[in-house]
């Protein structure tokens, strides 16, 4: 069995940006910084035959067949496929439990990249979009989290929409803005939910549920790197939007690449970041909040 010197994982990684993330971690990799040695990236998914079926696309791959990138050609990565579905709390249980039996000295990183986009605005696609955006990415940053190495990297994939605009009240945008710890953004979904089901969201909240599910996910992800710093820890925490990419979550409306929206995702796992913690990132840049 091959030794690995760095192990990274992407969610919802069977199709889209995610597949292309995995790719492009494979691609990158050798000249990185961060290469030190065998890399071992596991490609999850939560139905267990796309997921197969992504990793043999990716062991196939002519792009990684080109540059040699995968260790079957003598290069330097490996994929394995691993079941998680973000939405659900016993399968990132059972996937942390795997990790940790597999890695029991940590991973490197973890990109969290598995979300939903659904059709139509009420109160129940508000819930399921929060349950799988917010809380499952939430649940898999707070289980996975203690898993990374110290000097690691754990990246939220968020979107452009999660942005603080008009749409959003003074007094709702200060408390995301000012939020301390996850559970002030917990509640601030809290709240988004319970106005959408009783009509009277219009005066603080747009009404687009996906959008908000990705601002608590950049709130969150702040607090989250706010908090692990204070302990002393230097594993690098941030969000980021992949941008308008040409996907089935876009209806194929996107403007860029699915490699193109790798790019920053895959620069914030292994790139020179200059110690960026709990910022928001798109176009391999900072961007304002």
């Amino acid at each position: 069995m091959t030794a690995y010197t760095r192990v990274g994982a992407v969610t919802g990684a069977n199709k889209g940006v995610g597949l292309a993330i995995v790719r492009q971690l494979a691609l990158q990799y050798p000249k990185s910084a961060y290469n030190n040695g065998p890399l071992l990236i596991y490609l999850t998914a939560r139905n267990e035959e796309r997921g197969k079926a992504a990793l043999a696309t990716i062991k196939e791959d002519p792009q990684l067949k080109k540059a040699k990138a995968l260790q079957k050609d003598g290069g330097l990565a490996d994929v394995e496929y691993l079941a998680l579905d973000i939405d659900s709390k016993q399968s990132i249980d059972d996937f942390a439990k795997a990790l940790k039996k597999r890695h029991p000295d940590g991973i490197d990183f973890l990109i969290n990249n598995a979300g939903v986009a659904l059709q139509g605005f009420d109160e129940n696609v508000v819930k399921d979009t929060l349950h799988c955006n917010y809380y499952g990415t939430l649940d898999a940053t707070r289980q996975l989290l203690p898993h990374i190495k110290d000097g690691g990297r754990l990246v939220n994939v968020a979107s452009m929409s999660g942005q603080m605009s008009s749409k959003y009240s003074d007094g709702i945008k200060s408390r995301f803005l000012n939020a301390k710890k996850p559970e002030e953004i917990s509640q601030l979904m809290e709240e988004y939910t319970s106005a959408v089901a009783k009509g009277t969201y219009q005066n603080d909240w747009p009404g687009n549920a996906y959008a908000v599910s990705k601002a608590g996910v950049i709130g969150m992800t702040k607090t989250f790197a706010q908090l692990n710093a204070e302990t002393g820890s230097k594993t690098l925490i941030n969000s980021c939007c992949p941008g308008y990419v040409n996907t089935d979550m876009t209806k194929h409306r996107g403007v860029k690449t699915p490699d193109e929206g790798a790019q920053t995702p895959v620069l914030l796992a292994l790139g020179d970041i200059k110690g960026s913690n709990g910022e928001f990132w798109q176009d391999e840049k900072i961007i304002k909040w």
